[in-house]
């Protein structure tokens, strides 16, 4: 899913994902090789290195994500057998995008969940509620709803989705968001330098090689 189009369709599920690199992300000389990768095409190289939040010798990865995004969908399911095998030197944090206003209940949603440790029950189910069942998970109140039918306690889980610490972990979700200046969805961080678009299955063996070059950095 592309940020233009988000802020067309506010938030409408199936959106096309972003295929190309920006222009706004400065690049080394084209056609660069990493392990039999081009810059600009398989990756981008950011001008201006992100913030990483992980400890000395961790590389860390993150996934742009949004939970209106049927590609992030189709998506999760590498990615959560690619996190079960990641090693110890790599730190994989979802990262839910904000483009516009509008997106801030759904990143509450995650941070709330993941605050209670419900991410791995009910993380795919959000996705599952969106795109398969249609329901629009749009406000406080219908996610409150939805989350509660899951038999979560609706008291505990108002708590944490209005705490502040919630509302911090969005904000940061967001600026980390612009230091990659991610342009869709789903789409990787790694290590602070790179940026990788969304390329299905691929997206992870492109990650899998700029982790292996960091490492030798």
């Amino acid at each position: 899913m592309q940020r233009r189009e988000f802020s067309r369709s506010l938030l409408a599920a199936g959106a096309t994902t972003a295929l190309g690199a920006t222009a706004a992300l400065t690049l080394t000389p084209a056609h660069a090789q990493l392990a039999g990768l081009k810059e600009g095409a398989d990756f981008v190289r950011l001008g201006r290195p992100a913030p990483v939040d992980s400890p000395t010798g961790k590389i860390e990865v993150l996934e742009f994500f949004a939970y209106t995004c049927i590609h992030c969908y189709n998506f999760e399911p590498l990615l959560s057998d690619w996190m079960k095998k990641a090693p110890a030197h790599v730190v994989v944090r979802r990262t839910p995008v904000a483009f516009n206003d509008a997106f801030v209940p759904l990143q509450r949603l995650y941070y709330a969940l993941d605050a209670m440790g419900q991410v791995d029950a009910l993380h795919e189910k959000v996705f599952r509620a969106i795109h398969v069942d249609k329901q629009r998970l749009n406000s406080s109140e219908t996610i409150t709803a939805w989350v509660t039918a899951q038999g979560v306690d609706r008291e505990k889980f108002t708590g944490f989705f209005n705490s502040f610490a919630v509302a911090g972990k969005a904000r940061r979700a967001t600026q980390m968001q612009d230091a990659y200046q991610v342009e869709g969805t789903p789409s990787l961080g790694v290590g602070g330098r790179y940026y990788v678009t969304g390329q299905g299955p691929r997206t992870l063996v492109v990650a899998n090689a700029l982790i292996d070059d960091l490492r030798k950095a």
